[in-house]
């Protein structure tokens, strides 16, 4: 039986201009993550990543972290989607010199993420939400293909394509995917098993290496 650990990206810059790299504390979350992995005893035989800045930055620290010697392969079907162009084509209905909140700017985001996932606008959009899935899903069988049975890869990916592969992987769609892609925390990880009867979620979001005293370690965006 092979084994599968999706991991979301350490925190990325959220709010600035350039979002795709990697903040102070998600490249130490991706450097805790690779010491934790292999505390557990976990040599990955592959490490698979998107082609995301913050997808590099996060592998480059978490190999770092557990000094591991796998081959590096990238992969642009495990990207995130666009949630740039997501909340640019459902306006935020904010006014000119209002203050964008914590609080409008969550349900901003979660009507923009209704308006992308319920189909209805799929030309609107560079790539619609039935597209990402085809993506995330064929990412997902190209990795089983590169990975020889009974080995360990490390998948370095965001959270759309780990909550897409959880959501599919529970006979679930685009209802289920909307509830996990909000709680998956960064560098968080989700572990599939690959045998005889395919591919099995065992578990989801596991993020117990960044607990401690303070939680400052713990973070979803």
């Amino acid at each position: 039986m092979s084994v599968l650990l999706l991991v979301r990206h350490g925190q990325a810059s959220w709010g600035e201009a350039d979002y795709d790299r990697l903040s102070a504390l998600g490249e130490e979350q991706s450097r805790v993550l690779g010491a934790a992995l292999s505390g557990r005893g976990v040599r990955p035989d592959l490490v698979v990543r998107g082609t995301m800045r913050r997808h590099r930055q996060t592998t480059d620290a978490a190999v770092d972290g557990g000094g591991w010697a796998a081959e590096v392969v990238e992969d642009a079907g495990w990207d995130e989607f666009d949630h740039q162009q997501m909340l640019e084509l459902h306006p935020s209905g904010v006014g000119d010199g209002e203050e964008l909140t914590k609080a409008a700017f969550q349900r901003w985001f979660e009507e923009a993420t209704q308006r992308w996932t319920s189909g209805e606008f799929p030309d609107d959009y560079d790539e619609s939400f039935a597209d990402f899935g085809t993506r995330v899903d064929a990412a997902l069988h190209r990795t089983v293909d590169r990975l020889a049975p009974s080995r360990t890869a490390v998948v370095v990916t965001s959270g759309g394509p780990v909550s897409w592969v959880a959501a599919t992987l529970l006979g679930a769609g685009a209802e289920v995917w909307a509830r996990l892609n909000p709680v998956t925390v960064n560098s968080s990880v989700t572990k599939v098993v690959v045998g005889r009867r395919g591919a099995t979620l065992v578990s989801f979001n596991d993020h117990s290496h960044l607990e401690g005293v303070d939680g400052r370690l713990l973070t979803y965006r």
